[in-house]
């Protein structure tokens, strides 16, 4: 990676995950902050000084749309609320900035293509934040899987859960359609890890759900008919004990993923097993998933480079997400095209 150039970083909100991804962008060895913006006056400093205490040349706005206005800002890290994901990528490619998005790029299928459309047209980088998919234990586990070492794949299951606390209830103010609950805050990452462990597209889906007064759900879980005998579980709440994990069973033997959301100094472990007996354990080296997805976004902007992560997969993410959903709200199983 050629360290010469850094790519230029603008943070659009003043959100809880920079506690996380501003440090990270901070310390990524091919890019720079040069700016942070909220609506909420003082926000944006707040953060900063909160974050990177003392860093220089940061520029602080109290506006949006300065943010997207300032030309030394190149590409913008995108955290604010589910819903307004698509409005303000729309905004930011328009202005010709690199997009970084967090999960989940878009509410609908139809928001996600208009994002790919508008992309496209501007020549710019647009990419889901599915921070996991660049730890190293993501890539070691898609070896395994691929290796043969547990044979074909016939059932995974994906559990991701937190206890919800008051500093987070805002999540469950609006409901499913407009961005709000435990499947549109947690559940990409059930669905993602699934799809990602069958490398295909799930045909069906039947799902429950438990929803709060606002309308959104609190839990959901359900089942993905991947076709060929082949079926992904999946269950997410925030009445559940932290959990990040996933696991798959196959002809030969099975895999496990233990910890998916690595907190800094957490040691990766992933364990497999086969079917005549033997069971092993391997710890990979501690890394920053967060600074791993930004040196790679910028690596891809820097030197014209597709993103690991498609806008092809946001699209088929978003268009499983939305079938679980419908399939809860209606109580039967819903096809997908």
């Amino acid at each position: 990676m050629n360290q010469a150039r850094k790519l230029r970083w603008g943070i659009l909100g003043a959100a809880r995950v920079n506690e996380r991804l501003l440090p990270a962008i901070v310390d990524a060895a091919n890019a720079e902050l040069v700016a942070i913006a909220s609506r909420r006056p003082g926000a944006a400093a707040a953060t900063l000084e909160k974050h990177a205490p003392g860093l220089a040349g940061v520029n602080c706005y109290d506006d949006m749309q300065a943010l997207l206005d300032d030309e030394r800002v190149e590409a913008v890290y995108l955290p604010m609320s589910n819903h307004e994901h698509a409005e303000w990528a729309l905004k930011a490619i328009a202005r010709g900035k690199h997009v970084l998005i967090e999960k989940p790029l878009a509410l609908t299928v139809a928001d996600v293509d208009a994002i790919t459309t508008a992309a496209n047209q501007q020549g710019v980088k647009v990419m889901e934040g599915f921070m996991y998919a660049f730890h190293p234990q993501y890539a070691r586990v898609q070896e395994l899987l691929r290796s043969g070492v547990i044979g074909d794949i016939k059932f995974a299951r994906a559990s991701y859960s937190f206890i919800m606390k008051p500093a987070r209830l805002y999540r469950l103010e609006k409901d499913v359609d407009h961005g709000g609950g435990a499947m549109w805050d947690i559940g990409p990452y059930a669905i993602h890890s699934l799809r990602s462990c069958f490398g295909s597209e799930p045909k069906s889906v039947i799902a429950q759900a438990t929803y709060t007064e606002s309308g959104a759900d609190i839990a959901t879980s359900g089942v993905f008919d991947f076709g060929n005998g082949q079926h992904g579980h999946f269950d997410i709440s925030f009445q559940c004990s932290r959990r990040s994990e996933y696991e798959v069973t196959g002809s030969k033997g099975g895999l496990k993923c233990h910890t998916v959301w690595q907190q800094a100094g957490d040691v990766p472990v992933i364990s497999w097993w086969t079917e005549d007996g033997r069971h092993w354990e391997e710890r990979l080296p501690v890394s920053s998933h967060f600074i791993l997805e930004i040196e790679h976004f910028s690596d891809c902007v820097l030197h014209d480079k597709a993103p690991f992560l498609s806008l092809a997969d946001a699209r088929a993410n978003a268009q499983a997400i939305v079938a679980a959903m419908q399939s809860a709200a209606q109580g039967q199983r819903i096809e997908l095209a």
